[in-house]
C-alpha cells in the first residue's frame, strides 16, 4: 500500500522554524513530481512549493525567501524547511506526489503547523 508519511509539524512562535518531512512507503518518490500544499481553516487548499523529478523548483509568492523544498532520493524523502514563520502560515500541510499520468497522485495524511505566540 502506497503511503506518504509526514512528520515535523507542531507549534512554533512567530519568526521560528520547522522542517516537514515526507517519506515514501511502497513508492519511489524520485519517479514523481513532489509538492507541499496547505489548507487553513475555512480556506481552500493552496500550493506552497513543488519540485519536479528533474529538480526544478517553484514557490508560492507568500513563502518565497522563507521556505525551501528539497528532496533526498537516497532516503526516499522530501522536505520543506520553513523559516521566519508567520501566524498566517498556520495550516495543515500536505505532501503530494504527482505521477506522469494526471490521475496518478498520492497525498500525505497532513501535518498541523501552528504559528502563535
Amino acid at each position: 500500500q502506497v503511503q506518504l508519511v509526514e512528520s515535523g509539524g507542531g507549534l512554533v512562535q512567530p519568526g521560528g522554524s520547522l522542517r516537514l518531512s515526507c517519506a515514501g512507503s511502497s513508492i519511489i518518490l524520485s519517479l514523481y513530481d513532489m509538492g507541499w500544499y496547505r489548507q487553513a481553516p475555512g480556506e481552500q487548499r493552496e500550493l506552497v512549493a513543488t519540485i519536479t523529478r528533474g529538480g526544478r523548483i517553484n514557490y508560492a509568492d507568500s513563502v518565497k525567501g522563507r521556505f525551501t523544498i528539497s528532496r533526498d532520493n537516497a532516503k526516499n524523502t522530501v522536505y520543506l524547511q520553513m523559516n521566519s514563520l508567520k501566524p498566517e502560515d498556520t495550516a495543515v500541510y500536505y505532501c503530494n506526489a504527482q505521477g506522469q499520468i494526471a490521475t496518478l497522485q498520492y497525498w500525505g495524511q497532513g501535518s498541523q503547523v501552528t504559528v502563535s505566540s
